[in-house]
C-alpha cells in the first residue's frame, strides 16, 4: 500500500476518485444496516447508532489490515503504517456520512422511520452508482467501461435493495 502522492490528495481532497474503493465498501455498509435495521428499530435514533456502530467496527477492520499491510509490505514502522491506513481507510467510515444525513433530513422533515429508510437506501444505490462511474474512471475506461462500472454499482446498490424486502 503505496503511500499516495501529494498531488493526487490536492487534486482529490474528498478521495472521490483516489478513494472509490473504500467509499463503495462503506456505503455497502451502511445501505445493508439500513435494509436490515429500518423493521427491526423502532427509532431512527436506534437506527442511527447501528449506522455508526457497524461502519465503526467495519474501518477499524479496514484500518487493521491497511496498516499490517503496510508494515509488511512496505517495512514501515507501526506509526508510520497506521498513518498510512488512516489516509487509506477513512472513506469506509465516511461513506456513512451522506446516507445517514439523508435519513436524518427526512426523518426531520416529518417521514417517518421507513420511508426515511427508503429514501436514504435510495440515496445510497445513486452514491454506489457515482462511486463506481468514478473508481472505473480512476482506471482509465473509456465511456462505455464507466458506464459499464456504474451498472455495476447500481446492480450491487439493487441487491441490498432486494435484501430489504426479503428481510422484512
Amino acid at each position: 500500500m503505496a503511500e499516495a502522492r501529494p498531488d493526487a490528495q490536492t487534486s482529490d481532497p474528498l478521495g472521490l476518485v483516489s478513494g472509490a474503493e473504500g467509499l463503495l465498501t462503506g456505503t455497502v455498509v451502511c445501505a445493508s444496516v439500513i435494509a436490515y435495521g429500518a423493521g427491526k428499530f423502532e427509532t431512527t435514533g436506534q437506527l442511527s447508532i447501528a449506522i455508526l456502530g457497524t461502519a465503526f467496527v467495519y474501518w477499524l477492520a479496514h484500518l487493521h489490515a491497511a496498516t499490517i499491510g503496510s508494515a509488511v509490505t512496505h517495512r514501515h514502522h507501526p506509526l508510520v503504517a497506521f498513518r498510512v491506513g488512516l489516509r487509506e481507510t477513512w472513506h469506509v467510515a465516511g461513506a456513512s456520512v451522506l446516507p445517514l444525513l439523508v435519513l436524518l433530513v427526512t426523518h426531520l422533515l416529518g417521514a417517518d422511520l421507513e420511508a426515511s429508510a427508503w429514501t436514504a437506501l435510495t440515496a445510497t444505490i445513486g452514491l454506489l452508482t457515482l462511486y463506481s462511474y468514478l473508481a472505473g474512471s480512476r482506471a482509465g475506461l473509456d465511456t462505455w467501461g464507466r458506464i459499464a462500472s456504474a451498472s455495476a454499482g447500481l446492480a450491487l446498490g439493487l441487491l441490498v435493495m432486494l435484501l430489504k424486502v426479503a428481510l422484512h
